[in-house]
């Protein structure tokens, strides 16, 4: 597969299906946040020991291709596109894992800030571009329809990185730390 084609030097990309649209397209952003959240789940693998959470990673670095796959057709012109299936069984998986961790840590009862270690500061990264994905796909679903499982996805996503976070900082023998209103 070559690399460079020169057909979006003008600033035009083709949705799979073949229509080119504006990279600043509301739909290339959708599932571009989706790539940059792929990304940052690399980096934050890079940064995690544990195997177990490595290999969910992995997994939702899978899932995440899939779901931009969904995204990424042309909706004005659907055709007979064989796509893979949506990780719908990840859903239960991260309310699992977020049931498991959460059960080692202590109750939170105030907004704590995104930091602790670079492993900690990198899961808040992903969670945020994770958010930030969720937005993006949001805003998609309201000119184009498609499987509701892609924002559920996401915001359990979310959810897991955010508990992985604190789990991290938990198994490094790091505290939460707090937010502090302003006197």
């Amino acid at each position: 597969m070559k690399i460079y084609t020169k057909q979006g030097d003008a600033g035009q990309t083709a949705l799979y299906g073949g229509r080119k649209v504006s990279k600043s397209d509301l739909q290339i952003e959708a599932y571009g946040t989706i790539d940059e959240l792929n990304s940052n789940i690399g980096f934050l693998a890079a940064h995690v020991d544990d195997k177990s959470i490595l290999d969910l990673l992995l997994k939702c670095q899978q899932d995440l291709f899939v779901i931009g796959s969904h995204l990424a057709i042309d909706f004005d012109n659907p055709k007979k596109l064989k796509l893979p299936a949506l990780p719908v069984a990840r859903i239960p998986e991260f309310e699992s894992e977020i049931d498991r961790m959460d059960s080692a840590l202590k109750p939170l009862t105030q907004f704590i800030l995104p930091s602790g270690s670079k492993a900690v500061a990198v899961a808040h990264i992903s969670r945020t571009v994770c958010r930030r994905s969720e937005r993006r796909v949001v805003a998609m679903s309201e000119h184009f329809d498609f499987d509701p499982v892609i924002m559920i996805y996401l915001n359990r996503f979310s959810d897991y990185l955010f508990v992985l976070a604190r789990y991290v900082a938990h198994s490094q023998g790091i505290e939460d730390v707090c937010w502090l209103p302003p006197l």
